[in-house]
């Protein structure tokens, strides 16, 4: 069962919690779902955006500054909260760089009546998040590292952390190949069947010259 499904859904509730907040009328729960999505995807979007301006630093720097850990979405009846967990929250600190997010964010808002409040927190442990990893990944194969090297590397950022296993899966044209295929490597303990394991997990698209690869990766954390 562990296998099947996604390791977050699957322990929610016991050792992992929802990534928003808020109550609704059966009939307002999908539009509340979409205004969600849509807020995550405009604060993607606006940093992904002024990243491209200051591309000029060094690789390991720049893998890695301004990604997003996780958002939580807090809705109360007259105002919403966004919590926007960051690795290296360096661009948003800029001056006006949280103003102007407001004002996007709030064209993605239904209701006009509801105000916005932004609050960023940064992650005490930025590569112990699996989407950090996942964009370190893709920022290596798009400088064509290769991928062994990349997801041996990213394993390698994980020792300074205190996590008990962690496993890559590439999967897609990898190194140009024209028959696409998975590769995986694994270290320490992922037991994914068991409920009060708390594993982090994501999946990442990366676009590449060769095509859409896809980046999974499992975080054993602790056990309860």
């Amino acid at each position: 069962m562990g296998q099947k499904i996604n390791p977050l859904g699957f322990r929610l509730g016991t050792t992992q919690n929802h990534h928003s907040f808020w109550f609704a009328q059966p009939k307002n729960y999908s539009e509340g779902l979409q205004e969600d999505k849509k807020i995550r995807n405009c604060i993607k979007n606006y940093i992904k955006k002024n990243r491209k301006k200051g591309s000029n630093r060094k690789m390991e720097s720049d893998s890695s500054s301004e990604v997003i850990a996780h958002i939580e979405i807090q809705k109360e009846i007259d105002t919403i909260h966004v919590i926007i967990h960051i690795g290296f929250p360096n661009l948003l600190k800029k001056k006006g760089a949280i103003e102007e997010l407001e004002k996007d964010l709030q064209k993605e808002v239904n209701s006009v009546n509801q105000r916005l409040n932004i609050a960023i927190e940064k992650v005490k442990e930025p590569y112990r998040q699996p989407n950090i990893l996942a964009e370190y990944i893709a920022f290596q194969l798009k400088n064509r590292v290769s991928f062994r090297k990349a997801m041996k590397k990213a394993i390698e950022l994980t020792k300074k952390v205190d996590i008990k296993g962690i496993k890559i899966q590439i999967a897609g044209r990898l190194a140009g190949k024209e028959i696409a295929r998975a590769e995986c490597i694994k270290k320490g303990r992922l037991p994914l069947q068991t409920i009060r394991a708390k594993i982090d997990y994501c999946c990442y698209p990366i676009r590449t010259i060769y095509g859409v690869l896809g980046v999974k990766i499992w975080i054993f954390v602790e056990e309860e």
